[in-house]
């Protein structure tokens, strides 16, 4: 149901990245994605702040062709932060963005994508809540290829936030990652 693409973040206070091994679904093409000034690579530290906005992301190997969905989903939030039941871990959609585009001319080496849409989730910045002992939140970026008249239902809009996973959405291999 839901549209193809990809680079994984992990958050708690501060975020670490990369697309993990035997991740699913697969990507073929990276995707760059930066806060600010900052590309998010393995290991490398974005505090909440950092990470408030929404993020610049591209391809460096190659313009993409087509239009794509961008994915924010948090893979283990605390189930009670987000209505779920207080010990387990649930997914999180931070933001669902829709229409993206890639430019056709390179900029610093980056094919930035953008979008024109309104959203259908709109993105929310890293938010943990604080957890003893702390613990170092995953979420994954996705950018999917939207299909043709892609539109999520009205009455599945509220809905999509928690517990939402791309497979069983019948999202395939993604285009980057």
């Amino acid at each position: 149901m839901l549209p193809s693409i990809l680079a994984l973040l992990v958050f708690s206070t501060t975020i670490s990245a990369q697309t993990p091994l035997n991740f699913s679904p697969n990507v073929t093409t990276k995707l760059q994605v930066k806060f600010g000034s900052k590309s998010v690579t393995t290991g490398f530290a974005l505090t909440k702040a950092e990470t408030a906005k929404i993020p610049t992301m591209g391809t460096s190997d190659e313009a993409l062709k087509g239009t794509y969905n961008f994915f924010v989903i948090n893979l283990d939030a605390p189930g009670s932060f987000v209505g779920g039941a207080a010990g387990t871990r649930v997914t999180n959609l931070h933001c669902l963005l829709t229409g993206y585009t890639s430019a056709t001319m390179a900029t610093n080496s980056l094919y930035t994508l953008t979008n024109k849409d309104a959203s259908v989730k709109a993105y929310v910045g890293a938010g943990p809540p604080a957890e003893t002992p702390p613990y170092a939140h995953k979420n994954v970026e996705l950018l999917y290829m939207q299909p043709e008249g892609f539109k999520v239902p009205s009455a599945q809009i509220s809905s999509i936030s928690n517990g939402i996973s791309m497979l069983r959405s019948g999202c395939k291999a993604g285009c980057a990652g």
